[in-house]
């Protein structure tokens, strides 16, 4: 896209210009047409940033580390569809409307809050900690800026309040150029944060992996299922040495860097989707320097 809007969108930009006027954010809103996606839990899935591209057409925000949930009007769902198992009060004066966004409690918090949605039966203490954080309102028409302006119409800035004070908007901005993107990413890290997000300002929504929703990150993390425990060698001799894991592509590597020895002892099951970290990627799309993070709780 590179910034630049199609003639569909120009279309539909003037006719709001001359309905209801320009926005705070300087673009134009309209009647909101929720994405039927988000009731089966597709979710908009964001791809590594890379380092030299221009981050000007992009808005930008703090990638939060909690579990991400979507909204279809009716329920909160996991990624994967699946319900999630909040108390009533929590979602009672949510919108009619699809939205998307992260469960959270603040930095370094990410077992809890697992821990605190997977739970069978609410605990009424923990949910009353979470905050769900909307980054995006799915929509099949709009650009990424028209539906953050419908965000902000309905949920105001970015503090709890106007639907209770379990949900608030993520806070967005521009940058300029690459060096004050990386500024803020320092600033992210500094204060226990996970990283930045980025959205191309021109972009429609669109469910799965997408080149216009980016993840920026001192060290990249993706997610693969395991498909075999590989045994060990030599002082491992007799135990777990790595797990053989899949990628979303249908490409295989051994994963044992990173391991502890409680993992060894009780490693993910086969099926099981992981996390891992890595440093850059061979040209066959393999990780380079991959080592395991953590299991992805099932949902």
């Amino acid at each position: 896209m590179k910034g630049e809007m199609t003639m569909h969108q120009h279309a539909l930009r003037r006719s709001f210009l001359g309905r209801l006027g320009q926005t705070a954010l300087g673009v134009v809103s309209w009647g909101y047409t929720p994405w039927a996606g988000a009731a089966s839990g597709r979710a908009m899935l964001a791809t590594p940033w890379p380092t030299q591209a221009d981050p000007a057409p992009y808005w930008v925000s703090e990638k939060l580390d909690g579990v991400r949930a979507l909204w279809d009007g009716q329920t909160l769902r996991f990624r994967s569809g699946r319900t999630l198992l909040a108390p009533a009060w929590f979602t009672a004066q949510w919108p009619a409307q699809a939205l998307d966004g992260e469960l959270w409690m603040g930095h370094q918090t990410f077992d809890r809050v697992s821990a605190a949605v997977r739970r069978s039966l609410p605990d009424e203490t923990e949910w009353r900690s979470l905050r769900y954080m909307v980054f995006d309102a799915p929509d099949a028409t709009s650009t990424f800026t028209e539906r953050l302006a419908h965000i902000q119409r309905l949920l105001g800035p970015s503090e709890p309040g106007r639907l209770g004070a379990w949900v608030q908007s993520v806070a967005q901005f521009r940058v300029a150029d690459a060096a004050e993107l990386t500024q803020h990413l320092s600033r992210v890290l500094r204060a226990g944060g996970e990283g930045l997000v980025l959205h191309h300002a021109d972009a429609l929504w669109q469910a799965g992996r997408s080149e216009t929703l980016r993840k920026f990150k001192s060290v990249q993390d993706e997610e693969a299922r395991v498909v075999a425990h590989l045994p060990g060698k030599g002082r491992l001799q007799g135990r777990l040495g790595a797990l053989l894991v899949e990628m979303p592509s249908g490409q295989r590597f051994a994963l044992g860097s990173g391991l502890t020895d409680a993992d060894r002892e009780k490693p993910p099951r086969v099926g099981a989707w992981v996390s891992y970290r890595y440093r850059d990627r061979t040209p066959s799309g393999l990780p380079r320097f991959a080592s395991y993070w953590r299991e992805r709780p099932p949902e």
